[in-house]
């Protein structure tokens, strides 16, 4: 499948329908924003209501009402095929239909760990894809050091075979053509943060506790997986978001050098602040962690100030995230394919605080409010949880890498079976009919 490569600039659409599939085109990259300086009414404490000159560097908004057009190659072989018939740059989800370019030979096998009952249906699957489907097969290190594992002599020639890769050390970023999960929810969020850039697919089997976003049953997996392997599956693009958190310049002490340290003289040095990114498939959580203090965070939309969240903290997340955290915490729930971001107060202090929805592609930051008592702690999907000071900021908008989710019917069904199945969704006692004598009174 051909693709224009090229960089977009903020208010440039696309050349034609049949290149924006899903989202309206939207720059992807760390670039300055091509626009001019936003027009409008300033709000107190504003960011960059009026970036000078040189600044727009740091300063990037979106000019579209969609999210950045997702990228739609999925690792080194598998895409999305191409349909012109789009609706407003919104593809039709049931038109999200699996290709590949070459036939794919490299899977990622994900086990949830520190479970025994997901060792046959690893092994299984293992000698399924390797004997029978002659595909390289990688595997976390971690997985392979199980007991039940390592002391299987049946086990020995398949286990031989496995290409092993240890998390934050080795990149495999170009060698994965697709993701099995074994598992769980948590064992799909797991392979998205394996990704930072382009994922590929991912067909996650329901084999851990809640399953929501694990559509597949073990029962027939060889049938579903040759499915798959030849390109007959169906996709939802399960948008993320691209966070960057900054931490502020911080002074150190130290004693100087050659002959001055004995008269015990201390010079401030400037410390280089600390950047760090993240895609995240569910929500960004600020909480007040340890602290008694109810939080107390300024919440930016594109630069301008539009609340200051004050209770517990607050969650920013996608349509997926929507039915995890968000849902507990009051929000509604949103369908993977609707481009949005989802704000969501946790406890808040401001009975009228509810839950609210911005377009995707805006850019959110999170900052601690001048007269906050306290720090507070950011985490991302429930992993990397650390420490937000004054100054410090959350930067966060729509990715423009997706996680392309296989089905097992189609994207519309599937997530109306497991708010059913999960979450039990308007489940009630149903009520009695009148009868005809009671009809007439």
């Amino acid at each position: 499948m051909e693709r224009t490569q090229g960089k977009l600039c903020s208010g440039e659409t696309s050349v034609s329908s049949e290149d924006t599939p899903y989202f309206a085109a939207f720059d992807c990259e760390e670039e300055p924003s091509c626009g001019k300086p936003i027009r409008g009414r300033a709000k107190t404490r504003s960011l960059s209501a009026s970036p000078s000159p040189g600044s727009t560097k740091d300063f990037r908004r979106t000019r579209s009402m969609h999210g950045p057009c997702p990228v739609t190659t999925f690792g080194p072989k598998a895409c999305m095929l191409q349909n012109p018939k789009t609706i407003m740059h919104i593809q039709d989800p049931a038109s999200q239909v699996l290709t590949w370019n070459k036939p794919p030979k490299s899977v990622l096998v994900i086990k949830k760990v520190r479970d025994a009952s997901l060792l046959q249906p690893f092994k299984e699957l293992c000698v399924f894809l390797i004997e029978e489907k002659d595909m390289i097969v990688y595997v976390e290190k971690k997985v392979l050091e199980d007991p039940s594992i390592i002391n299987d002599e049946n086990f020995g020639p398949v286990k031989k075979k496995f290409c092993t890769f240890r998390e934050d050390y080795d990149d495999i970023s170009n060698q994965i053509d697709f993701i099995i999960c074994l598992g769980g929810d948590g064992t799909l969020l797991y392979a998205s943060s394996l990704f930072q850039d382009s994922v590929p697919p991912v067909m996650a089997f329901h084999l851990g506790s809640l399953g929501f976003l694990t559509p597949f049953s073990f029962d027939n997996f060889q049938t579903q997986v040759t499915q798959v392997i030849e390109g007959n599956a169906a996709l939802v693009l399960r948008s993320r978001l691209k966070v960057k958190v900054v931490k502020e310049h911080k002074e150190k002490k130290f004693v100087m050098q050659n002959g001055v340290e004995e008269n015990g003289l201390i010079k401030p040095e400037k410390e280089l602040g600390k950047q760090t990114k993240y895609q995240v498939l569910n929500e960004v959580v600020v909480d007040r962690g340890p602290s008694s203090y109810l939080s107390n965070v300024d919440v930016f939309l594109d630069g301008h100030l539009i609340t200051t969240v004050q209770g517990d903290g607050v969650i920013v997340s996608t349509p997926t995230g929507s039915t995890a955290y968000a849902a507990a915490a009051g929000a509604s729930m949103i369908h993977p394919n609707v481009p949005a971001i989802m704000i969501t107060p946790i406890c808040p202090h401001s009975l009228s605080f509810r839950p609210i929805v911005v377009p995707a592609g805006v850019e959110l930051k999170i900052m601690l409010s001048p007269e906050a008592r306290n720090t507070a702690w950011v985490s991302f999907d429930g992993r990397k949880r650390q420490e937000i000071c004054h100054g410090d900021s959350i930067s966060i908008t729509t990715s423009c890498y997706p996680v392309p989710s296989i089905c097992f019917r189609d994207p519309i069904n599937d997530w109306f079976d497991s708010l059913a199945e999960c979450l039990h969704w308007n489940v009630r006692k149903k009520q009695n009919n009148f009868t005809l004598d009671e009809e007439e009174f």
